[in-house]
């Protein structure tokens, strides 16, 4: 008796281990943050200040994301006549198009005007500035384009730095000042209905990272 109970004690404990470790793995239970400082690796700063607000474009990209973020957006996909959400919802592309149009740059309209310039490139039949700008596939393209294009080897840490863009396969976010414990960086993104925290510890754990860059 003694021993079905020991073993049914460590089944239990084996389940909840592997509960916090799964919570742990999809960023339910926060991850511990470090900074630039504790590895030695010198801070970006653009030389740039594109809407003269006396902070350079890098810092005040990754500024503006986290102030749109902190307006806690819920994730819905709508369409607007206004282009970018007037509303409390929206995606992941949104996370950027604020970061950027709070720092002096108009996504909607850049992007927009280099569909006309550039539509060989864009795998679109009909051109819609409301909308265009908010996907995915198009941002790729304009980022590759307009962008300084950078590693997308994780493990080259002095090359991710806060302020930075990230392209995933159907996704996309803004990469924090924050990083993990291997001095990989957080991203700011909205992924999910579901998601707890939008800041997470998530480029470990991905194996579909298209590109990294760089607001020139």
């Amino acid at each position: 008796m003694k021993k079905k109970n020991l073993i049914l004690v460590s089944i239990v404990i084996i389940f909840i281990f592997f509960l916090i470790y799964i919570a742990y793995i999809f960023n339910y239970i926060p991850h511990r943050k470090y900074t630039n400082e504790y590895f030695n690796i010198k801070t970006y700063i653009s030389k740039y200040d594109k809407d003269e607000d006396g902070i350079d474009d890098q810092t005040d990209i990754l500024k503006s994301a986290r102030e749109y973020l902190n307006t806690k957006p819920k994730y819905k996909s709508k369409y607007y006549g206004t282009g970018y959400p007037s509303d409390e919802y929206g995606v992941c592309t949104d996370v950027v198009a604020f970061g950027l149009k709070n720092s002096g740059y108009d996504l909607m309209e850049l992007v927009n005007k280099d569909i006309k310039n550039n539509r060989d490139k864009y795998n679109i039949d009909v051109v819609d500035k409301n909308i265009d700008f908010r996907r995915v596939d198009n941002l790729k393209i304009y980022f590759e384009n307009n962008a300084i294009s950078l590693t997308t080897n994780i493990k080259d840490i002095d090359a991710w730095q806060g302020g930075d863009i990230v392209i995933f396969r159907n996704h996309i976010g803004i990469v924090s000042n924050y990083r993990n414990k291997s001095g990989i960086p957080f991203i700011l993104h909205h992924a999910n209905p579901y998601q707890k925290y939008y800041e997470e510890d998530i480029l470990e754990y991905r194996d579909d990272i298209i590109g990294h860059y760089r607001i020139s």
